[in-house]
């Protein structure tokens, strides 16, 4: 295991801050029809959704293709990540939501850190980043889930509203869950891709067709 350092921590925090150019502030990821249909309408709300998507949906899945494209040994095996990760994706936004992300976080890095990174799903791009960077997978997958559903929490502060206390106090509270994820992700495989939070995939279906909307997915 690759012992965290400085540079690690810090190009970690660079990589998955919201001032990274890859336009995650964009993308709900279903949250907007949620919200917009009424399920959810309180900071409650907020946490449980959240959560259910971390460990239940896009979030746990991401965590195990990001810790599977870290580990990967060739070209070949990274494909067939990218492949299944894009393959489990609910709905045509979900797909253009990691085609888009992987493809700016590719491009970006690929420039400044000399990586050739292609158009991976965005945590697979994360994920060989990461070892191509010698950064710890551990920490990468942390970090990476506790992004995930920061981006999700300001997405609610912004449409439920939440008020900026609250969303902060929902992001300290759901970081253990995060922290949990990626413990377990280490420990797993492909094999234990699962998605049971149905109500998050059909709101990013009706998502696609919501008459007024302010986010891409």
């Amino acid at each position: 295991m690759v012992t965290p350092t400085d540079t690690a921590i810090l190009t970690l925090t660079q990589w998955l801050s919201p001032a990274y150019p890859v336009g995650g502030f964009a993308y709900s990821h279903g949250l907007e029809a949620a919200i917009d249909a009424g399920a959810v309408t309180t900071v409650q709300d907020t946490g449980a959704w959240i959560a259910d998507v971390l460990e239940h949906g896009a979030g746990w899945n991401d965590a195990l293709f990001l810790v599977a494209a870290h580990r990967a040994g060739d070209a070949g095996a990274l494909a067939g990540i990218d492949a299944t990760a894009r393959a489990f994706c609910a709905s045509s936004e979900r797909v253009m939501e990691t085609y888009l992300l992987g493809q700016a976080f590719g491009s970006v890095t690929g420039d400044v850190w000399g990586f050739e990174l292609g158009g991976l799903a965005y945590p697979v791009a994360v994920g060989h980043a990461a070892r191509l960077q010698n950064l710890p997978l551990l920490l990468t997958t942390q970090i990476f889930l506790q992004a995930f559903m920061s981006n999700l929490v300001a997405c609610a502060t912004r449409l439920v509203p939440l008020g900026q206390t609250e969303a902060q106090r929902l992001i300290r509270e759901l970081t253990p869950l995060c922290a949990q994820l990626a413990e377990q992700a280490l420990a797993a495989g492909l094999d234990d891709l699962s998605s049971t939070a149905f109500l998050a995939d059909i709101a990013s279906m009706k998502h696609e067709t919501q008459y007024s909307r302010i986010f891409r997915t």
